[in-house]
């Protein structure tokens, strides 16, 4: 596994580091949505064919999300979504794969109902028992319930997506103008899903670090959170010779990057009191 670095702008991966890193042994580029912002998809696209490799991308944090007019989940080879608690919808757990690709798709079909070409359902309307096994899979299927859970959501989603775009536009406005912090980008060919809304504080202008920012917004009763740590530091990747320093940008960003609370319940009361308490923590560690 080859880590690429970010752009400092989205903090998703970056084409031309993406470019530096495959090889002909690369088998797929995997992107991943940070934050429901969609990655350079065309970019990648482009890469991904001229190597003869996949892309695949992962739009845990995406649902609703839109790329230059296209949904996400349309473009990539394969787009993984997830359905963990936390997500946009979710089935108690579980995910969601899509592909335009009918060879690709019979493959994950094949995969979560492990390596059989047939299941229970297609066995009793050909009234047969025989089944093959032609590859190594997993019991990777959802049961009855989460989907009729995740679909019921589904038919709500349009609304929550909507009510996430509020909240975000109302951290925007209300704190664009604190040059001790940076709000997430805009780009116009590019939706947000709005996942999260992560600020990144300018350490510069603050008499004091993440850790007691952190701690501040806290104390406030505010539930932010830090996300994330770089992957190639946690010691499973360690532990495989991966060492600090080889993503420059992704490093210095974890730094200072913060999320503020981010669900489609959020009242206005909601909103207010964590604008109130950032700018109350800013005005108390501003240079």
């Amino acid at each position: 596994m080859v880590f690429a670095d970010v752009q400092r702008e989205s903090l998703n991966i970056n084409p031309v580091d993406v470019r530096r890193a495959v090889t002909s042994s690369t088998k797929a580029i995997v992107a991943v949505d940070f934050a429901g912002h969609p990655a350079d998809l065309n970019e990648l696209a482009a890469i991904a064919s001229e190597r003869d490799c996949l892309l695949i991308e992962d739009a845990a944090h995406a649902l609703g999300a839109t790329y230059q007019g296209r949904a996400v989940g349309a473009i990539a080879d394969l787009t993984t979504f997830s359905l963990h608690p936390v997500k946009h919808i979710t089935a108690g757990e579980g995910g969601v794969v899509a592909t335009n690709d009918a060879v690709l798709a019979n493959r994950l079909r094949v995969f979560r109902n492990h390596g059989i070409t047939t299941d229970h359902r297609q066995r009793e309307s050909q009234v047969s028992w025989e089944y093959e096994m032609v590859d190594l899979g997993y019991n990777y299927r959802l049961t009855d319930l989460q989907c009729a859970l995740a679909e019921s959501q589904l038919r709500k989603s349009p609304v929550w997506l909507e009510r996430r775009r509020e909240i975000a536009a109302a951290y925007r406005q209300s704190l664009a103008t604190r040059s001790e912090v940076e709000c997430p980008p805009l780009p116009r060919d590019r939706e947000s899903a709005w996942h999260l809304f992560v600020l990144r504080l300018n350490l510069d202008r603050l008499r004091t670090g993440r850790v007691e920012v952190f701690r501040a917004l806290r104390a406030e009763n505010i539930g932010v959170n830090v996300h994330y740590i770089p992957v190639p530091w946690h010691p499973y990747y360690a532990n495989q010779g991966y060492r600090r320093g080889q993503w420059p940008v992704a490093e210095a960003e974890y730094e200072r990057v913060i999320s503020l609370p981010m669900w489609p319940s959020m009242t206005a009361d909601d909103v207010a009191d964590t604008v109130a308490a950032v700018h109350k923590v800013l005005d108390a560690y501003q240079r």
